[in-house]
């Protein structure tokens, strides 16, 4: 059993799948520092100084009116919009960059896969062939 399970372990497939999560994570990480240190900052600059993460309706009347939104989870049942946005804003950015290098890969893969010209045949391969034109058209 141990051996059927190293095998499947080393197929390349679930390496390929080990790595993809790693870097996957690691993307993620790069792409949550950019929408929550890069892009929400000038989105809350350009709406005059909002920070959308602290957006919530309280549900609860056991919450303190203008709490943090950290601080109102913790008093009651709050709905968090302002986080939600700031998935949602996150989603579109991670789901952009990946249209973006994918599109990028395929272009790529595209001007590789482009049709050469044809090369010259060989001297061999042009004698072959004419000796096989001359033998037709004697038949």
């Amino acid at each position: 059993m141990f051996q059927e399970f190293k095998k499947f372990i080393m197929r390349g497939n679930v390496v390929d799948l080990a790595v993809g999560v790693i870097i996957g994570v690691a993307f993620g990480a790069i792409v949550a520092s950019l929408v929550g240190d890069i892009i929400m900052p000038i989105v809350g600059a350009a709406t005059g100084g909002l920070d959308f993460s602290n957006y919530y309706l309280s549900l609860s009347s056991s919450v303190q009116p203008g709490a943090p939104y950290v601080e109102a989870k913790k008093q009651g049942a709050v709905l968090g919009y302002g986080q939600f946005l700031t998935v949602a804003m996150n989603f579109l950015i991670v789901a952009a960059v990946l249209f973006l290098v994918i599109k990028g890969m395929n272009n790529l893969k595209r001007k590789e896969e482009a049709p050469s010209a044809p090369a010259e045949p060989l001297a061999d391969v042009k004698l072959l062939t004419e000796i096989r034109d001359l033998l037709a058209t004697k038949s």
